[in-house]
């Protein structure tokens, strides 16, 4: 927590800072300010709740120093354990009525799994084999709001801030990781990001390997097939340079290649034990290369890696990755990783579920961001804890104990005792 503290700058908000990640860490169904205020100081509660609010909806520290501090402090005992693994990639909704907090539209929300109003913010983690921690997170920020002044004025949006895709806000993530020299690991994300080649080609320009999910309309093609040379130089002008199709000589789409594949190409593997199971699937890999618009180019794509997997009893194959995981990668590693990415769902489980990571109230940019820093850092000591202690240490249950508000305590905005008949 000192460390913390520093990190945060001013002398002043070192109080704040430590009573902020206290009231996330103890006990207690909602960790917004207020409850959080009469759960730390019963007996001052208003005073507690102007600090605790200045600290993250004014006060103008650092996200990313204050996430490289607790990034620095984390790590190493995550590494105790095994090196780093995967940096992944994801992305997490937050349902929000009304239309006045900074980002909320109508877009898709994978905690209600369905278009809905919410915020949703992106994020980077590193993980081991046992463990992870979130090292990046920032809101993203649909163009409607990016492109109206007024709203951005009211929520205080900074001016550097403009739109971007998630895949976008994903790879300055990622750049920033490489440029602090952070433990490098094979990036995993869904198809969100995996289906975006400008994505999959920024990971490639900075010599990151993937395992990405991809589309099962995404084109390649078959195994050993390239697209067709340049035509021949006439007689006059440059020579042509651009790669060729012909009508029988095409891409076909992942689902086409996978359901053309003969059934010994599918192997059952088993990646992991879940309790007293063990998860299990049929899968098959093959060596394709992407089309997306190789016709505009000279080269053709490189060759990668094509995982599919297609569980017994399905009538067609539920899930694709693409990989440039080097040609001798064996089949049980490469499921291993693309498997990986399901360690960010027990991560965003906790940190909304036990610190409160979708409790923040306010509507501004800072106050989203800052509410988050201290979520991840204090999800951060609970990792770091755990790698200390015993794998099988939960968040939310290391016997904190706080105590509760004053009886005639309540919450602005709750209904106040009923009367006497």
């Amino acid at each position: 927590m000192n460390g913390l503290a520093t990190a945060a700058g001013h002398e002043d908000r070192h109080g704040p800072l430590k009573n902020y990640c206290r009231g996330l860490l103890l006990p207690g169904e909602r960790k917004s300010i207020e409850p959080m205020a009469a759960r730390l100081n019963p007996a001052s509660v208003q005073s507690t709740r102007q600090s605790l609010h200045h600290l993250v909806a004014k006060a103008p520290w650092s996200d990313e120093a204050l996430l490289a501090h607790v990034r620095n402090q984390v790590l190493p005992a995550m590494r105790k354990h095994g090196p780093v693994a995967a940096w992944i990639v994801d992305d997490t909704g937050f349902p929000k009525k009304g239309t006045h907090s900074v980002g909320v539209a109508r877009q898709y929300c994978g905690q209600v799994g369905k278009q809905d109003n919410c915020r949703v913010a992106v994020s980077l983690s590193v993980a081991t084999w046992g463990g992870s921690l979130p090292i990046a997170y920032r809101l993203y920020l649909p163009k409607e709001w990016a492109e109206d002044g007024g709203r951005r004025k009211e929520t205080e949006v900074p001016k550097e801030v403009h739109f971007q895709t998630k895949p976008e806000i994903a790879l300055d993530q990622i750049r920033a990781a490489v440029a602090a020299k952070v433990d490098r690991g094979v990036v995993l994300a869904d198809a969100a990001y995996g289906i975006n080649t400008e994505f999959r080609d920024g990971l490639t320009e900075l010599g990151l390997p993937y395992v990405v999910g991809v589309q099962s309309t995404m084109t390649v093609w078959e195994p050993g097939k390239q697209p067709l040379p340049a035509k021949p130089r006439g007689r006059t002008g440059r020579p042509p340079r651009l790669l060729q199709r012909t009508a029988n000589h095409q891409p076909v789409s992942v689902k086409q290649l996978a359901m053309s594949l003969p059934s010994s190409a599918f192997r059952e593997i088993a990646w992991r034990e879940a309790g007293e199971r063990k998860l299990r699937s049929r899968f098959a890999a093959v060596r394709v290369r992407a089309a997306h618009r190789d016709y505009e180019q000279a080269e053709p794509h490189g060759e990668e890696w094509l995982l599919i997997e297609w569980p017994r009893g399905e009538a067609e194959p539920t899930k694709y990755w693409v990989s440039t995981l080097p040609s001798t990668t064996k089949l049980k590693a490469l499921i291993k990783l693309a498997k990986h990415r399901w360690i960010i769902e027990r991560d965003y489980e906790e940190l909304k579920q036990e610190l409160g990571l979708g409790h923040f109230e306010g509507r501004n940019w800072r106050g989203f961001h800052h509410h988050a820093t201290l979520c991840i850092a204090a999800y951060g000591f609970l990792v770091a804890e755990r790698n200390r202690f015993s794998p099988s240490t939960r968040a939310g249950h290391l016997g904190f104990i706080a105590p509760g508000p004053a009886a005639e305590f309540r919450p602005r905005g709750s209904p106040g005792p009923s009367r006497a008949a």
